[in-house]
C-alpha cells in the first residue's frame, strides 16, 4: 500500500494508465467534434445540434463540478444534516432554473449572458459590465478547482512531492485551454457527457457497496455515520456547521439556491437548445441526472463517516475532499480483487474527468464573454469578422487559462473555499437579479441593470473579505490573521437583497431623470421583445426556428 489513504500500487498504476487514456480520448473528441471552420455559431453553440438528452447530460456535467462531487461528499461526511441540506439547495437551484429561467434565457440569448442583457438594454456599457461580472464570478471557480487538483492527484497516484503537485496544476491548466480553444461548445459538451456517464456509473457502484455493508438499511447507515462522525446526535440535526446560527445557515442556503444555477457557464448551455421544447427536455434530463448524482454522493458521504471516521477524513483533508476516494478504498478492503481494483480505477477516472471537464467549461464561458461581449461588441465600434472573433476567443481561452493556472499554482497551499463561495455569492447577488428583472420586469432600464450588476458584485466582494472564510478561523484563506467583521459565512443574506434593491432603485432614479419619455421608451423596448423572450415568437425580420 502507498500513500495516506492506502491505495494499492496496482490501483495507482491502473489509474495513471486510465488518466493517459482519458486525455487521449478527450483530446480526440475535441478535435473530431470541434468547429472545422471559422463559424461563430458552430464555436459558440455547436449549431444547436445536440439532442435534448445530450444537452441535458452536458448541462448536468457543467453543473456537477469537481467542487460539487468532492466537496459534497466531504461536507456530508463531516457535517451530516447541514451537508445534506446544502446538497439539496444545490438541486433546488437547478430546479428553479428549469421552471423560471431556462426557456426565456434560450429565447433571449444568442451566445453569452451579454446577449441576454442587451436584448432590451443595448449598448457597450452593458456589454463591458456583463463581461466583467462574468469573469469576476467564474475566475475564482476555475482557480479553486485547479488549486485542489494537485493534492487530489497526488493522493490518487501516490506522488506527494511539491513539484508533482505544481506540475499537475500546470498540466491540467494547459489541457483545459486546449479543450476550450479546440473543441468550442460542442467539443466541451461531449467531454461533459462522457464525464457525467462515468461519474454516474462509478458513484452508483460505490453507493451500492456502501449500502451493502449495512444490509441496505438507511437508518443503520445513518446511525453508524453519526457514531463515526464523533458528533453523536448533533450530526443528524441542523446547526453543526454554523454553530447553531440559523441566520448563517439561511444565508448559505439562499446563496446556493439563487447563485449556483445562474452562473454564466451554466446559462450558456441554454443557448445550445434547438427550440423551447428542446430546452425543456434538456433541463428535465439535467435535473434528473443531478438529483440522482447528488443522492448517490450523499450516500457515499454518510458511508465515509461510518466506515472511515472523522479523524482519518480530516487527516486526509480538513474539508473532507478525499472522502469519496477513502470510502471507495474502505468498501473494497485492503487487498481488493481485480474487480475492486478496476472499480477504484473507475472512481479515480471519474474524479479526473470531473476536474478536466469542469475547468474546461468554465474557461470556455470566460473566453466567449471576452471575445463576444468585451472585444467584439463592447470596446470596438466596427464589427469584427467571424475569423477575427474566433481568433480572439481562442486567444482569450489561452489568456484566462494561463492566469488561472498561475494563480492556482501559487496559491495551492491556501484553503481557497472562499473563492468557491464568492462565485455563488456573485451569482446570487448580481447575475440572478439582473436576469430576473431583464426577463420579466417591463420597467427595468439600462441604469437599473448597471446598478444591479455593479452593486451586487461589489457588495459580494466587499462583504466576503469580512467573512471567516477569509480570516479568523482555522479553515480560512489566512488562518493566522483575524480581520473578520461580517457575521455570516456567506454574503447572500445581505448582498442578494442589495442586488435586487439596487436594480429597483436604479430604474426608479433613471425614470425620474428621464421623465415620462424615458419610462415609456424602456417599456416600449421591452414590449417589442417580450413575445420573443417569454413565448419564443420570432422577432420581426427573423425566420422562425424549426420545431423538432
Amino acid at each position: 500500500m502507498n500513500g495516506l489513504t492506502g491505495f494499492s500500487s496496482d490501483a495507482q498504476t491502473l489509474s495513471l494508465m486510465a488518466f493517459i487514456a482519458v486525455i487521449t480520448v478527450t483530446l480526440l473528441l475535441c478535435v473530431m467534434t470541434g468547429p472545422d471552420r471559422d463559424d461563430l455559431g458552430e464555436f459558440y453553440t455547436g449549431y444547436r445540434s445536440l439532442s435534448p438528452v445530450q444537452s441535458g447530460l452536458a448541462i448536468a456535467g457543467d453543473y456537477i463540478s469537481a467542487g460539487t462531487v468532492l466537496g459534497t461528499a466531504g461536507i456530508v461526511a463531516l457535517l451530516g444534516y447541514d451537508g445534506l441540506s446544502l446538497t439539496l439547495s444545490t438541486v433546488l437551484s437547478l430546479v428553479l432554473m428549469m421552471f423560471l429561467l431556462a426557456e426565456p434565457l434560450r429565447n433571449a440569448g444568442r451566445f453569452t449572458m451579454g446577449d441576454v442583457l442587451t436584448r432590451r438594454s443595448p449598448g457597450p456599457a452593458v456589454r463591458i459590465t456583463a463581461a466583467a461580472v462574468t469573469l469576476t464570478a467564474l475566475l475564482p471557480l476555475v482557480i479553486f478547482q485547479l488549486a485542489g487538483a494537485g493534492d487530489l492527484l497526488a493522493v490518487v497516484l501516490g506522488f506527494h512531492a511539491d513539484g508533482f503537485k505544481t506540475g499537475a496544476i500546470v498540466f491540467l491548466g494547459l489541457l483545459m485551454i486546449a479543450y476550450a480553444a479546440i473543441g468550442g461548445m460542442k467539443g466541451t459538451a461531449f467531454i461533459q457527457i462522457v464525464k457525467t456517464i462515468v461519474l454516474l456509473g462509478a458513484s452508483t457502484a460505490v453507493a451500492v457497496l456502501v449500502l451493502e455493508r449495512f444490509d441496505f438499511s438507511l437508518p443503520t447507515l445513518l446511525d453508524a455515520a453519526a457514531r463515526g462522525s464523533g458528533a453523536g446526535e448533533a450530526y443528524l440535526s441542523a446547526g453543526l456547521q454554523f454553530g447553531g446560527d440559523g441566520l448563517d445557515m439561511i444565508s448559505a442556503q439562499l446563496t446556493v439556491v439563487l447563485g449556483a444555477a445562474v452562473l454564466p457557464h451554466i446559462t450558456m448551455r441554454m443557448f445550445t437548445a434547438r427550440n423551447a421544447t428542446a430546452v425543456r427536455r434538456s433541463m428535465s434530463w439535467a435535473v434528473s441526472t443531478v438529483v440522482v448524482t447528488c443522492l448517490l454522493i450523499a450516500i457515499i458521504g454518510f458511508g465515509a463517516a461510518a466506515l472511515v471516521g472523522r479523524e482519518i477524513l480530516v487527516a486526509g483533508d480538513p474539508q473532507g475532499k478525499t472522502a469519496y476516494l477513502m470510502v471507495t478504498q474502505a468498501v473494497l478492503g485492503t487487498d481488493p480483487s481485480a474487480a475492486g481494483t478496476l472499480l477504484f480505477t473507475a472512481v479515480a477516472t471519474a474524479v479526473f474527468l470531473t476536474l478536466l471537464a469542469s475547468v474546461a467549461g468554465i474557461t470556455l464561458a470566460c473566453a466567449n464573454t471576452l471575445a463576444h461581449d468585451l472585444v467584439a461588441h463592447g470596446l470596438r465600434r466596427a464589427r469584427l469578422s467571424h475569423t477575427a472573433e474566433m481568433a480572439v476567443a481562442r486567444g482569450a481561452a489561452a489568456g484566462v487559462g494561463l492566469v488561472a493556472l498561475a494563480v492556482a499554482a501559487g496559491a495551492r497551499h491556501l484553503n481557497l473555499q472562499a473563492l468557491l463561495m464568492l462565485s455563488f455569492c456573485i451569482g446570487a447577488s448580481a447575475v440572478a437579479p439582473a436576469l430576473v428583472y431583464s426577463l420579466f420586469w417591463r420597467r427595468y432600464s439600462r441604469s437599473g441593470l448597471l446598478w444591479t450588476l455593479l452593486t451586487g458584485t461589489g457588495s459580494a466582494l466587499l462583504l466576503m473579505t469580512g467573512t471567516t472564510l477569509v480570516s479568523g478561523s482555522p479553515g480560512a484563506v489566512f488562518p493566522d490573521a483575524d480581520f473578520a467583521w461580517f457575521p455570516y459565512t456567506t454574503t447572500g443574506l445581505v448582498s442578494a437583497p442589495l442586488g435586487f434593491l439596487a436594480g429597483w432603485f436604479g430604474t426608479v432614479l433613471g425614470e425620474r431623470r428621464g421623465g415620462d419619455g424615458g419610462r415609456d421608451a424602456e417599456r416600449l423596448r421591452y414590449e417589442a421583445v417580450e413575445p420573443t423572450i417569454l413565448a419564443g415568437v420570432p422577432a420581426p425580420g427573423r425566420d422562425p426556428e424549426p420545431v423538432s
